[in-house]
C-alpha cells in the first residue's frame, strides 16, 4: 500500500533495515504453537474413532459393523461408513468456521495476541469436555468448543507471524505455524499408539483430554506475547507501535518501515466497511485467493489421510497396533517435510514449491489409487500381503511429503501475507471460514464417498490437484521477499490482476520503480 518500493522478477521489494533478533524469534515460535492445538485434534480424532472402546461405547452400530465385515471378510469400503461418526469429526469444522467471523473483530479491536488466548481458553474448557464425555451429544459439545478455539487461532496466528517477521524471513517464520500443525498431528498419533494399548478401554479418554496440553500452551505463551506494531499503529498506540517495532527489528533506524506502517494505517481508517470494501473491485485479486487458496488446499485429499489415517490404514487390513503405527510414520513424513519449506521458501519462491509439490501429489495419488484398485477392485473384497499394504504406505508417504512442503505451509502463507491493512482481519476470517468450510465438507463426505467411489476416489483428488497446480501457475505471483504494504504493487504488475488495479489505487513514493512489462510477465 503507502510508501515505495521496486518490485522486481525476483519478487523482491523495499528491504528495511533490520534482522531477525531473538525476541521475534522467540514470539513467533510462542504464536506458532497456536497450531499445536489444530494439528493435534487432527491427528486425535482419526486415532480414537479407530479404537473398538470408544465404538463400542458412542458408535455401537460402526463397530458391529466393522466386527461383520471382518468376520465376513465383507465390503471393507463401507465398514466406517456412519454419518454420525463423521460428525464426531466434521462438527469442530463447522464450528471454527463460524468462529472465525467473530475472530476477526476480535483481532482488529483488541489485537492479534487476545484472540490467540480466547482460542486457548475454549480449547481448553473443550478438551475438559471431550474427555470426560458421557454420550455423543456432550462428545459433540466439547467438539464444537474446540471448534471455537481453532477458528480464533487460526484467524489470528497467520496474520500475527506474517506481520512481526522481516519481509525477507517472512515465509520461514510463518511456516512456523504449519510446523506446528505437523508436530501437533504427530503428538496425537504417538498418544493414540500409546493410550490404544491401555487396558480397561479408557485410553481414549487420556488421548482427548491430552488436547489441553497444547491449548494451555498457546494461552499462557498468549500473555507474554508483545503486540505487532501493526496492530499497536491501527489501535492508536503510535509511540508503542514505534518502540516495539525497533525492538523487534533490532535497530533505531525504522523511520521508513514505520511510515510506511503508518501510511497504511491512515488509508485503513478510511474504510469503515472492511467486509463491505473487500467485495470491491481493487481487492478482487486477494479475495479470488482467500477462497480459492484454502478451498484448494483441503481438495488435495491430505486431511483424508490425516483424519482418517488409522482408519484407511485399518481398511487395507492393518491390524489396530500397525494402522497407529502407520500414521505415527505419515506423522514423521508430515514433520520433516515442513522443515524442508521452512529452509526453502524465502530462497525458491512459493510458485515452485506449489508447483513441484502439486506434481508429487499427482503422481503418488495416481499409483495409491492404482494400487488399491488392482487388490480390492470395486467389490471392496481381498486380502492385502504386507509388503503390498507396505509400498502403499510408501506412496502415502511421499504424497504427505509434497503436501508438507508445498500446500500445508502455503496455503496458510500466501493468504496472511496479501492482504493491506484495510481489508487484513476480514481476509483472514474468509480465508479460515473457507478452509473450515471445505474441510467439514470433505470430513463429514469422506466415509460415504470411500464406500460409494471405492479406489476411485483417490482420482478424484488427483483430478483437483491438477486444477489447483493450473491456477497456481497462471493466476498466483511470487511474492517472496515483498513487504506487505507494497504488495499491492506485485498483483498491479501481474498479467490477469492488473486490470483490477488502477493506477490510482497504488500509493506510491517518489523513489517508486514500477516494474517494467518484461518483470510484469515473469511474475507470473
Amino acid at each position: 500500500m503507502a510508501g515505495g518500493a521496486v518490485v522486481n522478477t525476483g519478487g523482491g521489494g523495499k528491504d528495511y533495515p533490520g534482522k531477525l533478533t531473538m525476541f521475534v524469534l522467540f514470539a513467533c515460535i510462542v504464536a506458532a504453537t497456536g497450531g499445536l492445538i489444530f494439528g493435534y485434534d487432527i491427528g486425535i480424532s482419526g486415532g480414537v474413532t479407530s479404537m473398538n472402546p470408544f465404538l463400542m461405547k458412542f458408535f455401537p452400530s460402526v463397530y458391529h459393523k466393522e466386527q461383520a465385515a471382518e468376520r465376513n471378510q465383507s465390503n471393507q469400503y463401507c465398514k466406517f461408513d456412519s454419518q454420525l461418526l463423521t460428525m464426531f469429526t466434521s462438527s469442530l469444522y463447522l464450528a471454527a468456521l463460524v468462529a472465525s467471523f467473530f475472530a476477526a473483530t476480535v483481532t482488529r479491536v483488541a489485537g492479534r495476541k487476545w484472540s490467540m488466548f480466547g482460542g486457548g481458553v475454549t480449547f481448553l474448557v473443550g478438551a475438559a469436555l471431550n474427555g470426560a464425555a458421557k454420550d455423543v451429544v456432550m462428545l459433540i459439545l466439547g467438539r464444537v468448543l474446540l471448534g471455537i478455539g481453532v477458528g480464533f487461532a487460526n484467524q489470528s496466528v497467520p496474520v500475527y507471524l506474517s506481520e512481526m517477521a522481516p519481509a525477507r524471513l517472512r515465509g520461514m517464520l510463518n511456516i512456523g505455524f504449519q510446523l506446528m500443525i505437523t508436530i501437533g498431528i504427530l503428538c496425537a498419533n504417538l498418544i493414540n499408539y500409546g493410550t490404544a494399548k491401555i487396558k480397561g478401554g479408557w485410553g481414549w479418554r487420556v488421548s482427548l483430554a491430552l488436547a489441553a496440553v497444547p491449548a494451555a500452551i498457546i494461552a499462557v505463551g498468549a500473555l507474554f506475547l508483545p503486540d505487532t506494531p501493526n496492530s499497536l499503529i491501527d489501535r492508536g498506540h503510535t509511540d508503542a507501535a514505534k518502540r516495539m517495532l525497533k525492538r523487534v527489528r533490532g535497530t533505531e533506524d525504522v523511520e521508513e518501515e514505520y511510515g510506511d506502517l503508518v501510511a497504511a494505517s491512515e488509508e485503513s481508517k478510511l474504510v469503515a466497511h472492511p467486509w463491505r470494501n473487500i467485495l470491491q473491485r481493487r481487492y478482487r485479486p486477494q479475495l479470488v485467493m482467500a477462497v480459492a487458496i484454502p478451498m484448494f488446499q483441503q481438495l488435495t485429499g491430505i486431511n483424508v489421510i490425516m483424519f482418517y489415517a488409522p482408519v484407511l490404514f485399518k481398511t487395507l487390513g492393518f491390524a489396530d497396533d500397525a494402522s497407529l503405527m502407520s500414521a505415527v510414520i505419515t506423522g514423521l513424513v508430515n514433520v520433516f517435510a515442513t522443515f524442508v519449506s521452512i529452509v526453502t521458501v524465502d530462497r525458491l519462491g512459493r510458485r515452485k514449491l506449489f508447483l513441484q509439490g502439486g506434481a508429487q501429489m499427482l503422481a503418488c495419488q495416481v499409483v495409491v489409487g492404482s494400487l488399491i484398485g488392482a487388490k480390492f477392485g470395486f467389490t471392496g473384497v481381498a486380502e492385502i500381503p504386507k509388503a503390498y499394504a507396505a509400498i502403499v504406505v510408501l506412496f502415502i508417504c511421499a504424497y504427505v511429503a509434497g503436501f508438507a512442503w508445498s500446500w500445508g505451509p502455503l496455503g496458510w502463507l500466501v493468504p496472511s501475507e496479501i492482504f493491506p491493512l484495510e481489508i487484513r482481519s476480514a481476509g483472514q476470517s474468509i480465508t479460515v471460514s473457507v478452509n473450515m468450510l471445505c474441510t467439514f465438507v470433505i470430513a463429514q463426505a469422506f466415509l460415504p464417498m470411500l464406500c460409494r467411489f471405492k479406489f476411485i476416489l483417490f482420482f478424484f483428488f488427483g483430478a483437483w490437484v491438477v486444477i489447483m497446480t493450473i491456477f497456481v501457475a497462471f493466476f498466483l505471483p511470487e511474492t517472496k521477499n515483498v513487504p506487505i504494504e507494497e504488495m499491492v504493487l506485485v498483483w498491479k504488475a501481474h498479467w490477469y490482476w492488473g486490470r483490477f488495479i488502477r493506477d490510482e489505487d497504488v500509493h506510491v513514493g517518489a523513489d517508486l520503480e514500477m516494474p517494467s512489462a518484461a518483470n510484469a510477465k515473469l511474475a507470473m
